[in-house]
């Protein structure tokens, strides 16, 4: 009988280099981790709107988020991982029907189920750590926190999943499951990123680019620059990164080093494609 790898001593060596990633082999339930932790970038879609109604109206009746959609996703083999945005409509109805539809018997293989929520800034405190467990609950794989505005909220949100008794993947946790992210987008947040880098007990740092261009009155080179400098940090500090792409810059940011690139629109897969072939997956 063949001996198995215990999970924690299966990401110590992946660390030490003899990935079981490289052998075929998961060390985790949420493989974008084996792939982040051998050096290898996760792809992933923004899961679709299936209820959209027009710009600038209120929300149609019906759901936006639905099993038949999750398992849509599900049957593609080139994701890795579905990026849920509940940024401006928290549901967690949506998370649960996206994570039943994801776990569909005709999945090409699991996917990862990340759902971004509202940030600290809108609701307080207590409406995010609530949510968190909720998401968490529901199905979801990990939670995004946007608009992290400085160093002590950063570590307020890393509490919340201490407080959800999640077990984070994290550097100092390499047998954690559960994908703890936290992204800055105002240039105050950003000239922090190091110190918000060194801290423990989360998983991804990422630069909002499109928020910090706004921010910065549309300079996008500046959003380009503080991207890059997030960037840096979470190389630095072992964390992933995320940051969306397309057919006209994936193959740049693999070169660069995302780990988690994130696609949308009707050319996502042609990119993914593409993003795959530069990382040699």
């Amino acid at each position: 009988m063949r001996p198995t790898i215990g999970l924690a001593a299966a990401a110590l060596l992946v660390l030490a280099g003899a990935t079981p990633y490289a052998r075929g082999q998961a060390a985790h339930k949420n493989t974008v981790i084996d792939l982040w932790m051998a050096g290898k970038p996760a792809f992933g879609v923004y899961v679709p709107n299936e209820n959209p109604g027009r710009r600038g109206q209120p929300p149609p009746p019906g759901p936006a988020y639905t099993k038949a959609g999750g398992q849509k996703l599900a049957e593609n083999p080139l994701y890795d991982y579905v990026f849920l945005n509940l940024e401006g409509r928290y549901d967690p109805s949506a998370a649960a029907a996206i994570a039943e539809g994801l776990r569909s018997p005709t999945a090409t293989s699991r996917k990862t189920l990340i759902v971004r929520i509202p940030p600290i800034s809108a609701d307080g405190p207590d409406a995010v750590r609530t949510r968190i467990k909720e998401v968490l609950a529901a199905g979801a794989d990990g939670v995004t926190l946007p608009h992290i505005r400085n160093l002590d909220e950063a570590k307020l949100a890393i509490s919340f999943f201490k407080d959800a008794a999640a077990n984070v993947w994290s550097p100092s946790n390499p047998a954690g499951e559960t994908i703890a992210m936290l992204m800055l987008e105002d240039p105050d947040a950003v000239a922090q990123a190091a110190a918000i880098a060194d801290l423990p007990g989360y998983s991804i740092l990422a630069c909002g680019i499109g928020s910090l261009a706004q921010a910065l009155g549309g300079d996008r080179a500046g959003a380009e620059a503080g991207t890059q400098k997030v960037l840096a940090e979470a190389k630095r500090a072992r964390l992933a990164d995320m940051l969306t792409a397309n057919t006209r810059d994936v193959e740049q940011r693999v070169k660069e080093g995302f780990l988690a690139l994130l696609m949308q629109g009707p050319t996502a897969d042609d990119a993914i494609r593409l993003g795959r072939t530069v990382a040699e997956r």
